[in-house]
C-alpha cells in the first residue's frame, strides 16, 4: 500500500480508502459478517482511512462501523464522516448531529468531519447557521479532530468554500470524464496550493468506468494498449497519477473487486503514466462523451437560471443514464439533487421558463431548451413524487436518536 502525506496535519494515508456507502447486503439489510471481514481484511492490508455518513444505507452504516471497528481496529484507521448539511435548521442541531454520530460509531472523537454533500446554496445556509462556530468548538472539544466538506457544485463555489475556512480536506467528484465537471482540474489544484488533503470519490464514476465491458469502442481502444489493464485499473490509476490527489475513496463490496483495488494501490505512484497512456485515456474520454446524448462539459455559463434550473445537473444524469444504462438509479438521484432534497432548492428541468438566456452564454452552442424538454420526458414522466419518496428514504433517514 502507498501512502501519501495530508500538508497540514502530516498524517499519512493510504491511497486507497475505505467507502462505507455501498456495503455487501443480505437482502435489503448490511451482510455484517460478510462486511466486516472485507473492512478487516483491507485494513489488514493497509487501508487506513474509513468514510461513512449519517444517511449512508439508510443510517444503518455509521451503527455498522461502529461494530465492525471494534477489538482495536478503530485504533488503526483515520475515520471520517459528514454533517447532513441538507437536513440542518439551526445551529443546535449540528452538535446534536455530531453527539449522536459520535454514540453511532462508539467513539470519543472523528478524525475528519466533513460538511456533507457543498455547493454554493448549501454553504451559504450553513453560514447563516454559524457553522464556524461550530466546526471551531468541535475542534476545540475534541470531538472533531480535523474538518473537510464534500463537494457537489460549481467551480467558483468551491473556491469560495475552500477560502472561507482553514480547512484540513476537502472529498470532491473526479475521474477521466470529469476533468471540467464540478470543482474538476482547476478545483483539485486550486486545494492542493491552498495545502488541503484531496480525496477522491467517485473515480469510476459510480463503478460504471470500471465495467469489465465497456462500449464497444471503448473497448477496441483499450486493447491498443501496450500494457493490458483492466478499465477499473486504468481508471484509478489515472486519478493516482495526479500528485494532488491524497486518496481515492472506493465503495467495495466484493472480494474479487477489493483485491484488484488493493493490488492496483500497490502501484499507483504520481506522474506514473506514460505520455502515451495519458494520450490514450484521454481518446477514451473523448469516445465517452461522444456517446453522451448531450454535449455538455459542466462549465456553468449557463448559470445561474432566473428560474432556478440545475441545467449541468440535469445534463449529467441524462447523460449518465444514456451511457451506462441505469434508470432507476438515475431517476433516484434526479429527484434528489434537482428535487432539492441534497441541494437545499428545487432546480427540475420543468421549471424551464423558456427565457433563452441560458443557450445564449453556451460556449457548446446546445439548444438548451430543447434539451431540457427531453430530460423531462426522461425523468418526469409518470409519477415523479415516488423516486422522490425514495430518495428521501435513503437520504433523509429517520433519525429516531437525535
Amino acid at each position: 500500500m502507498l501512502y501519501r502525506t495530508v500538508p497540514k496535519n502530516g498524517d499519512k494515508l493510504s491511497i486507497l480508502a475505505f467507502g462505507a456507502m455501498r456495503l455487501a447486503m443480505k437482502g435489503s439489510v448490511i451482510n455484517e459478517a460478510r462486511a466486516t471481514e472485507q473492512l478487516h481484511h483491507a485494513i489488514r492490508r493497509g487501508v487506513n482511512f474509513v468514510d461513512t455518513a449519517w444517511p449512508y444505507h439508510m443510517g444503518k452504516s455509521e451503527p455498522f462501523l461502529g461494530r465492525a471497528l471494534s477489538g482495536g481496529y478503530r485504533e488503526k484507521i483515520k475515520l471520517s464522516t459528514k454533517l447532513p448539511s441538507w437536513l440542518v435548521h439551526s445551529h443546535e442541531e449540528m452538535d446534536r448531529y455530531l453527539d449522536a454520530q459520535l454514540q453511532r460509531l462508539n467513539t470519543d472523537h472523528i478524525d475528519y468531519y466533513l460538511l456533507h454533500s457543498l455547493n454554493g446554496n448549501l454553504w451559504d445556509q450553513l453560514l447563516q447557521l454559524n457553522v464556524i462556530d461550530f466546526l471551531d468548538r468541535a475542534k476545540k472539544s475534541g470531538r472533531v479532530i480535523n474538518v473537510g466538506f464534500s463537494f457537489h457544485g460549481n467551480l467558483n463555489d468551491f473556491k469560495r468554500i475552500i477560502d472561507g475556512y482553514p480547512w484540513e480536506l476537502c472529498l470532491m467528484q473526479y475521474n477521466y470524464l470529469d476533468e471540467d465537471h464540478q470543482a474538476g482540474t482547476s478545483g483539485l489544484k486550486y486545494a492542493a496550493s491552498k495545502d488541503l488533503g484531496v480525496i477522491v470519490m467517485e473515480p469510476l464514476r459510480g463503478g460504471n468506468l470500471g465495467r469489465p465491458e465497456p462500449p464497444p469502442a471503448v473497448a477496441a481502444l483499450w486493447r491498443e494498449a501496450e500494457t493490458p489493464r483492466s478499465p477499473a485499473e486504468w481508471a484509478l490509476r489515472w486519478v493516482w497519477n495526479h500528485p494532488e490527489v491524497t486518496s481515492v475513496l472506493s465503495g467495495m463490496n466484493e472480494e474479487a473487486h477489493i483485491e484488484e483495488n488493493l493490488a492496483i494501490a500497490d502501484e499507483g505512484h504520481p506522474n506514473s503514466l506514460t505520455a502515451g497512456e495519458s494520450q490514450l485515456i484521454k481518446r477514451v474520454a473523448k469516445t465517452y462523451r461522444n456517446i453522451m446524448k448531450i454535449g455538455c462539459t459542466g462549465c456553468g455559463y449557463c448559470l445561474p437560471c432566473s428560474a432556478g434550473v440545475m441545467i449541468p445537473d440535469c445534463f449529467d444524469i441524462y447523460n449518465t443514464r444514456h451511457m451506462f444504462g441505469s434508470e432507476k438509479e438515475a431517476r433516484v438521484i434526479y429527484a434528489a439533487r434537482a428535487g432539492g432534497i441534497l441541494t437545499g432548492s428545487r432546480g427540475y428541468a420543468s421549471q424551464c421558463v423558456q427565457c433563452g438566456e441560458c443557450a445564449a452564454h453556451c460556449p457548446q452552442n446546445l439548444d438548451i431548451q430543447k434539451l431540457l424538454e427531453n430530460v423531462v420526458k426522461e425523468f418526469e414522466s409518470g409519477d415523479t413524487s415516488n423516486f422522490e419518496e425514495i430518495a428521501r428514504k435513503i437520504f433523509v433517514p429517520e433519525t429516531p436518536n437525535l
